[in-house]
């Protein structure tokens, strides 16, 4: 039977996150969003909660073990706060994860160490392809085999933290049996360039950058999982659940705070909320958010009790970007004229909103 019912250790983690959401993200989130800078004391403070060392089993370093389930609760948290500063403290886990799961025996022992340090993982991952109709499962970046070792060329788009991390995963076909696989990159090798920051409408204080990877050398053991590889399906159900649980957060911050706002606005001698195509859209919102979680619930529940959750993941992602957008859209409807004003939140979280339909490859539970 299916209980979603939070351990006592979960309920103190959202506790946990939920304060630090309200009392450092939220009120800093704009400046930040404006400038397009993260705010990085404010990111230093998040990575502290140890979120992803907690992900980490303890028989490699790390002091807990990881549950998919965990993993959305925090991403919504996380998100309700602020998506470019979620995005930003969960990126490293892009890398530790997929590495904690497949990796073998001497890539986890020598890449594991960097993500229980104090100081932030410059880790990330490169899973996105500039274009239309991007396919997770015909990537355009391709590894070949060269000799002893691999060649990788490509382009990758919305990659993380490129320009700080030291390491990045990234996402390629195999030329010679058309597989999805991941190989681990060092930045510094030659052939990997990192373009300038894009420039988004949204995650403004979370950079993102394209790279090229023109002819990249690499051995034989950068390929994670070594002769066994990855199950790539795997990863993408797990991106998929952190992306709906995201989208909650952003879509719940955006429906409180309209909420909230419905009730306190009065005209005509009431509060908007009492007028009915409020009160019916606020329900709306409120219902097109309960259903995301309960999917991303389901699909991290069959994930954590090692069953298949491909259809529960992809369905929670698809329902979650268009309640997302839904919700998001109604919070500015529902502000009238001051949801069009940039000094409210609301139009940021709409613009965040709208993006997930795009972000695949940057987040993962």
């Amino acid at each position: 039977m299916v209980s979603f019912t939070l351990t006592e250790d979960q309920q103190l983690l959202v506790d946990t996150i939920r304060r630090y959401a309200n009392k450092d993200i939220r009120p800093i989130i704009h400046e930040a969003d404006e400038a397009s800078e993260p705010p990085l004391n404010v990111v230093k403070t998040g990575w502290q909660l140890g979120l992803i060392p907690s992900a980490i089993p303890g028989e490699l370093g790390g002091f807990g073990e990881m549950s998919a389930l965990t993993g959305a609760l925090a991403c919504e948290e996380l998100a309700f706060g602020d998506l470019s500063v979620a995005l930003h403290i969960l990126t490293p886990a892009l890398f530790a994860y997929p590495v904690t799961l497949f990796g073998t025996a001497e890539q986890r022992e020598s890449l594991l160490p960097m993500f229980l340090e104090e100081a932030f993982s410059p880790a990330t991952a490169a899973f996105l392809e500039p274009g239309i109709s991007f396919d997770a499962f015909a990537l355009k970046t391709v590894a070949a085999s060269e000799g002893d070792g691999i060649s990788l060329n490509g382009t990758k788009a919305y990659v993380p933290l490129a320009e700080t991390a030291t390491h990045l995963l990234v996402y390629a076909r195999k030329s010679e049996s058309g597989a999805s696989e991941a190989y681990i990159v060092e930045k510094s090798v030659e052939g990997v360039v990192i373009e300038k920051r894009e420039v988004l409408m949204g995650l403004r204080a979370f950079p993102t950058y394209r790279v090229n990877f023109n002819n990249v050398k690499l051995s034989a053991s950068a390929r994670l999982g070594g002769a066994v590889g990855i199950d790539f399906q795997a990863i993408v159900n797990r991106q998929n659940v952190a992306l709906t649980a995201l989208a909650v957060g952003v879509a719940r911050a955006s429906f409180e705070y309209a909420r909230d706002y419905a009730k306190q606005r009065v005209q005509f001698g009431k509060p908007i909320a009492q007028n009915q195509s409020i009160a019916f859209m606020l329900a709306e919102m409120a219902i097109e958010i309960d259903a995301a979680r309960l999917m991303a619930w389901e699909a991290a529940w069959k994930l954590d009790r090692g069953e298949d959750a491909t259809q529960e993941a992809y369905l929670a992602r698809q329902f979650s970007e268009k309640a997302a957008l839904f919700v998001t859209d109604s919070g500015v409807q529902t502000l009238g004229g001051y949801g069009f004003i940039r000094e409210y939140p609301a139009e940021r979280w709409l613009r965040n909103g709208r993006g997930f339909v795009t972000f695949d490859g940057l987040a993962i539970v």
